[in-house]
């Protein structure tokens, strides 16, 4: 169970080489108490050794390793078994997902099943099977990474952003779900940040750092909130966008 000043135990991170769901995971470390960490990801997944270098300089107690496959729905309930097998889980953060290229999503019918797969379906079995593992214990606390795309979906990127809308409404709603419980879900919303995943693409406004993710994502959880929006603007931005009739955000070019 998290203690005063905020020390988790035991943090899970499904995208267990997801370098944001990484920096969220240096964010806790930092602030001592030598947690355990699991990280759940693909055991053959080149980076994983770097992912587990990295927490551990960072300070984990111990580092713990749990073969997960996003796409393998029917593993699921045994990873999140495999991960709660010693004891509770203070923190989960959900931290995995694909960007593509938006122009082929829309027109390859293999490729976008895949990203809603990967995006929206494989979040949403985790997420379910995370809610009762939390609400069996009756604390801890869920970080979802979701996107600004998910909160007005856009011609340039709809696909993808279809699914982070989709991702977005079921863990708000998981926290009104969980909310008598003793367990919080918070979803980040961050726009643009600078990534390998991101690597070559045009920089967009208000585009952030992933230690900027972190620190938000952090902080908003650990205060119980259900959401924040990483870069500030975002949130009036995103406002306003809800209300831009459709032959008008036709014609802007983002």
């Amino acid at each position: 169970m998290l203690n005063a000043v905020g020390q988790a135990q035991h943090i899970l991170l499904l995208g267990g080489t997801s370098e944001i769901g990484l920096a969220i995971v240096d964010e806790l470390v930092s602030r001592g108490g030598n947690p355990t960490v699991t990280l759940a990801a693909r055991e053959n997944s080149p980076r994983l050794n770097d992912a587990v270098e990295e927490v551990t300089s960072r300070g984990a107690g111990e580092v713990r390793l749990v073969d997960f496959d996003a796409f393998d729905t029917a593993s699921h309930p045994a990873v999140i078994d495999a991960a709660f097998a010693d004891g509770d889980v203070d923190i989960a953060i959900v931290a995995f997902g694909t960007l593509g290229d938006q122009e082929e999503l829309w027109q390859d019918q293999e490729a976008a099943v895949a990203s809603a797969q990967t995006n929206f379906t494989a979040p949403v079995s985790v997420g379910v099977l995370l809610g009762q593992k939390f609400k069996e214990q009756g604390h801890g606390k869920i970080i979802a990474m979701s996107s600004v795309a998910g909160m007005k979906v856009r011609r340039s990127n709809f696909v993808y952003g279809a699914t982070k809308a989709g991702m977005d409404g079921f863990y708000t709603q998981l926290g009104e779900a969980l909310r008598d419980s003793g367990v919080t879900v918070t979803v980040v919303r961050p726009g643009q940040v600078r990534t390998k995943m991101t690597e070559g693409l045009d920089e967009a406004p208000l585009t952030v750092n992933k230690e900027d993710v972190a620190k938000a994502a952090v902080a908003a959880a650990l205060a119980g909130k259900p959401n924040v929006f990483v870069h500030k603007l975002f949130g009036p931005i995103s406002l306003v966008l809800q209300h831009i009739p459709a032959g008008i955000m036709r014609k802007l070019s983002f």
